[in-house]
């Protein structure tokens, strides 16, 4: 069973159509990156399947938790199941300001999991340990290089032990010294088997890191695949034409 499957999703913004007919699916331990250019509806698909924005019409089901079947959502109580077993890391890190380190990541694991402090402690400094940030526990995010505060934001994620992990174009607010840290790291979590889905417009951390590749135009999958097909030998004239511009830029 896989742990994400959407099936022909559809959202329209007013008269504008987003997502049209959309369908992918996760297995347990696999990496996807959604590719495509700016608009094509890759960050909504990742807003709808984290319950941050509701499809119009389709089918999500995570980790066998049916979300939402035929454009009706589950009760309450079963969104919420659903809603811990996914972590999403955001472009633009959302860490409080006010908040040390230490806290941003464990107020969820207290508030949400019920954890006590020493546990959300204990896990959370484990994980910085991993990320090369134990140092900087009790430090302020304005304290923090770009990269390091994205690497606070994927371990706040980790914290919560979700089942499948989501980033939103993650390295896209950092320079690229910093965008190296980064693809370090999620490169580390798909050796440790971590299902992931990755919106990129990382072309070869796409190639090296995914086990199948989706690229997105104007709210549909144009072509989908391992990364030696839809990155280097493309069937679609659509995606080779966003290849080569990319390639040019």
């Amino acid at each position: 069973m896989p742990v994400l499957s959407a099936s022909n999703i559809y959202k329209a913004f007013d008269k504008n159509e987003v997502l049209n007919d959309i369908s992918i699916h996760v297995d347990h331990g696999e990496v996807l990156s959604v590719i495509g250019p700016s608009g094509s509806g890759k960050s909504t698909l990742l807003r709808c399947i984290n319950q941050l924005e509701t499809i119009d019409s389709g089918e999500i089901y995570v980790c066998g938790e049916t979300m939402v079947k035929d454009g009706e959502y589950s009760d309450r109580a079963t969104l919420r199941k659903i809603r811990l077993k996914i972590g999403l890391v955001f472009q633009n890190f959302n860490l409080f300001p006010h908040f040390s380190v230490l806290r941003n990541i464990t107020e969820a694991p207290c508030a949400v999991l019920g954890l006590s402090k020493e546990e959300a402690e204990d896990t959370a400094i484990k994980l910085l340990k991993k990320m090369g940030l134990a140092d900087k526990a009790n430090e302020y995010p304005f304290q923090l290089s770009g990269g390091q505060q994205q690497r606070v934001s994927i371990v706040r994620a980790l914290a919560l032990s979700p089942e499948i992990l989501f980033f939103d174009e993650p390295t896209s607010a950092l320079d690229p010294e910093l965008t190296g840290e980064v693809l370090k790291v999620i490169r580390g979590l798909a050796a440790d088997n971590m299902t992931m889905v990755i919106v990129t417009h990382e072309m070869a951390f796409a190639r090296d890191v995914s086990d199948r590749v989706v690229f997105m135009d104007t709210g549909v999958v144009v072509e989908e695949g391992p990364p030696s097909k839809v990155l280097e030998n493309p069937e679609k004239e659509r995606t080779r034409q966003f290849l080569t511009r990319y390639s040019g830029e």
